[in-house]
C-alpha cells in the first residue's frame, strides 16, 4: 500500500484503479464464490498487485466504495448550478439507487463483517447526505421544493 502522502507512479495508479473496477464487476455480481484471485485476473494483474495495494477484503471494499462515493458528491456539485433543481435532485437519486445495488452485490460477495461495514457506512453515508442536504437546500432556495423537504 502507498505510503501516506506519497504520490503512486502512473502505473501503480492505473493497477489500482484497474483493481477497484474489476472488484466492481466480480464482487458486484454477487457471486459469494468470487474470491481476491478472480478479482486480480479480472484487472490483468498478478495477485501480489492486488495485495500491495489493498491487504485485506476490508481495504479493497472501502476504496471501491468510497470511490463511488467521491463520484456521487462530485455529481451533487456539479448538479447544484443546473436550471432545474428538481430534475437535478432525481437524477442524484436514481444514481444514487443505481449505488445501492451495486453496494449490496459488493457486501455479499466480499464478505465484509458486520463491525466493518457499519464502521465504513456511517463514513460514507455521512458524505452523501451532505451532497443530498446541497441538492435539496438549492431546490428550496429556488422555490422548486417545500422548505419541509429533508
Amino acid at each position: 500500500m502507498a505510503k501516506p502522502g506519497r504520490k503512486l507512479r502512473a502505473d501503480a495508479q492505473a493497477n489500482r484503479l484497474k483493481l477497484m473496477d474489476a472488484a466492481k464487476q466480480v464482487f458486484g455480481r454477487g457471486d459469494e464464490r468470487a474470491s481476491l484471485e478472480a478479482v486480480a485476473r479480472e484487472a490483468g494483474v498478478g495477485i501480489a498487485t492486488l495485495y500491495r495495494n489493498f491487504p485485506t477484503r476490508e481495504d479493497l471494499y472501502e476504496a471501491v466504495y468510497s470511490r463511488e462515493v467521491d463520484e456521487m458528491t462530485d455529481l451533487a456539485q456539479a448538479l447544484n448550478d443546473a436550471p432545474d433543481p428538481v430534475a437535478a435532485l432525481r437524477r442524484w437519486l436514481h444514481t444514487l439507487i443505481d449505488l445501492v445495488a451495486t453496494k449490496r452485490g459488493l457486501v455479499a460477495g466480499m464478505a465484509i463483517n458486520a463491525e466493518t461495514m457499519s464502521s465504513i457506512s456511517m463514513r460514507m453515508t455521512q458524505r452523501l447526505g451532505h451532497a443530498l442536504d446541497q441538492l435539496v437546500a438549492k431546490g428550496v432556495a429556488r422555490g422548486k421544493l417545500r422548505d419541509n423537504v429533508s
